[in-house]
């Protein structure tokens, strides 16, 4: 059972972004800080990556953990209400990213996926992962 209204749900679920989110811009920042330089949202690419670093031949997904179903995250599962129209909207998203990401892989790209909760709970891990999957390079 929600807790809010119909109405309400709706408002709140209408103010839910799909690019500039906290968490990929705390990526962006600390990428940023550290001296990388990338550009965001590439149009031309499958899946309009969030980050797109060319010299490191090198692309970052920010997921949300809810939206692109984390397995390794209590967030990520179909809600109980309304649960056919969630699963056919959250597994295909899941679909769509893994056909973006073997699309950008087929390309050449190296890609890495970044969980909400990775970096709102386990910063300094993801850091370093993020570091060690840019290599030396810079």
């Amino acid at each position: 059972m929600d807790i809010w209204p119909k109405e309400k749900r709706s408002e709140v679920m209408s103010r839910i972004r799909s690019k500039d989110t906290k968490p990929e811009k705390l990526v962006r920042s600390l990428l940023h800080r550290m001296g990388y330089r990338f550009r965001v949202h590439v149009k031309y690419l499958p899946g309009k990556p969030d980050i797109v670093m060319k010299k490191y031949n090198a692309i970052i997904f920010v997921h949300g953990c809810f939206w692109h179903l984390h397995d390794d995250c209590n967030e990520g599962r179909i809600p109980s209400t309304r649960t056919e129209y969630w699963a056919k909207k959250l597994l295909g998203n899941k679909a769509r990213d893994e056909k973006h990401m073997n699309e950008l892989t087929n390309m050449g790209w190296r890609v890495m996926r970044v969980w909400e909760c990775e970096i709102e709970k386990k910063t300094e891990e993801t850091i370093e992962r993020i570091i060690n999957f840019l290599g030396d390079v810079k």
